[in-house]
């Protein structure tokens, strides 16, 4: 099977993009592209999955009409997020977004009864309230009554291609709900949600075959042949297998919507300094584990940029801020009232105005208070990342649509002193597909793959430079 398809979805769009090798470099593709958005729909901020599936669909039409008769294909999508099936084996009702409002105060009505420190020697896994802990803490309780299974979002659309359920490990440990010891899903903190633990699917790794997509779905659409092989489901775990890392001294930085940092491990880490510093240990794929920061991203920027009107390009918005001297104006983007504000322009001004500081007005200036901030938070989370880890991080490799802004990258290179290596930005793909690939035999294992990944794309090197960057000067590229 020489077609491999990797459909990747994220917040705001997804994409299926197809993989050959040819002279021994990854090609890819994309096939076909497609809005994303949750919509307020029954009091909730919900995600339209019969439309994401439609349109996967929609993408292996257009590969048909190219020739291309058969494929194998793996999903991708963000993490934390479910479905409720019922018994008939029905969702029962469209997901709810991370976003939504309901898990507010959740998470601390939960560790009131448990524990903080205990939930993380259980799980591994960082605090945030989008966990799919609190989602399910705060979920009605009739609709947790009628649920038959419990499905991540990947899994639930792998589901309705084949009529097979798992649960893929790197995507089930973001729902904080996993045991790092037992390897399971945990008894106890389900038994607090009043959920059966044999609501979840069978755990599944990375790297297995799922199975053929469903005859219906050939009699209804005119697509190839197609195989699904469960790759790392949860988009950062596929961005990790795609960043081609140089050793133990490199850190990841995957850059979207979210920003996640960090370094890739052979056991976790759940120290009471990475306990107080909130630091993850979600699952990643053969083995590994993603000891990582989870940093609101460029999402406070595309949200300028949707309040705008999109009336500019983010590659303008970039240029509009360099006009700026930079940490003029820095706000704390992991504070929680930037997590999903009504109006995001308004409240980085309060932020500022608050807090004493310059208030930005132009999007230039908005643009480049949001970078500097970026900036200063990659930076104190590498110092901690060495600090808790005992290894002092040499490069940091940037993937993902983040690793476009060269404005960031290079102020990011500065402030931590240390060399940025930029792309692949279509890593979340690339890890699809190399999984993918490393299944079916044609790649021979993640470091097989690492290699090939550094062979294909175009890797930008990002120095750091001694200037008066960072008391506010501007970057002169």
């Amino acid at each position: 099977m020489k077609h491999y398809v990797a459909v990747d979805i994220g917040a705001s769009s997804g994409r299926l993009i197809l993989g050959e090798i040819a002279q021994d470099k990854l090609v890819l593709r994309e096939v076909h592209r497609f809005k994303n958005g949750f919509t307020f729909r029954d009091g909730h901020d919900r995600w339209e999955i019969d439309q994401l599936i439609r349109e996967i669909f929609a993408g292996l039409t257009k590969l048909k009409q190219e020739g291309i008769a058969e494929c194998s294909l793996g999903i991708d999508t963000w993490g934390v997020d479910y479905v409720l099936i019922s018994e008939e084996g029905q969702k029962l009702a469209d997901p709810i977004s991370y976003r939504d409002k309901r898990t507010e105060d959740k998470m601390t009505e939960m560790t009131a009864l448990y524990p903080k420190d205990f939930i993380y020697k259980k799980t591994g896994i960082q605090f945030l309230e989008l966990n799919t802990l609190y989602q399910l803490y705060a979920e009605d309780k009739n609709q947790i009554k009628k649920a038959d299974k419990i499905l991540l979002i990947p899994d639930y659309i792998g589901y309705v291609l084949t009529g097979k359920m798992v649960a893929e490990t790197t995507n089930s440990s973001t729902t904080q709900m996993l045991n790092l010891r037992e390897q399971l899903f945990d008894a106890e903190l389900l038994a607090h949600l009043n959920i059966d633990p044999n609501k979840f699917a069978k755990l599944t790794d990375a790297g297995t075959t799922l199975g053929e997509l469903l005859p219906k779905w050939y009699d209804e659409f005119d697509i190839p042949t197609c195989e699904v092989i469960t790759v790392a489901t949860h988009d950062t775990a596929s961005a990790v297998v795609g960043t081609p890392l140089t050793g133990s001294n490199s850190a990841f930085l995957s850059s979207g919507t979210w920003s996640l940092l960090g370094t890739e491990l052979s056991a976790p880490i759940t120290s009471d300094r990475a306990f107080q510093e909130n630091y993850t240990n979600e699952w990643g794929a053969y083995g590994t584990y993603r000891f990582l920061k989870n940093i609101m991203g460029l999402w406070i920027v595309q949200e300028i940029a949707r309040q705008a009107g999109h009336s500019i390009s983010f590659a303008e918005m970039a240029e509009e801020a360099n006009r700026y001297p930079y940490f003029t104006s820095v706000i704390d983007v992991n504070d929680a009232r930037f997590n999903n504000p009504e109006n995001m322009i308004a409240e980085i001004q309060n932020y500022c105005r608050e807090n004493g500081q310059p208030v930005p007005e132009s999007i230039g200036e908005l643009t480049n208070c949001v970078y500097s901030s970026l900036a200063i938070c990659y930076r104190d989370a590498l110092k901690t990342l060495a600090e808790i880890t005992g290894e002092q991080v040499q490069s940091l490799h940037i993937v993902g649509g983040g690793s476009n802004v060269a404005i960031l990258n290079q102020l990011t290179a500065d402030l931590a002193g240390i060399p940025v290596y930029a792309g692949p930005s279509e890593a979340t793909a690339t890890g699809n597909l190399c999984v993918q690939m490393i299944t079916k035999g044609v790649l021979k294992n993640m470091s097989h793959a690492r290699n090939i990944v550094r062979s294909s794309f175009h890797i930008k090197k990002y120095v750091p430079k001694t200037s008066d960057l960072i008391l506010g000067g501007k970057i002169n590229e």
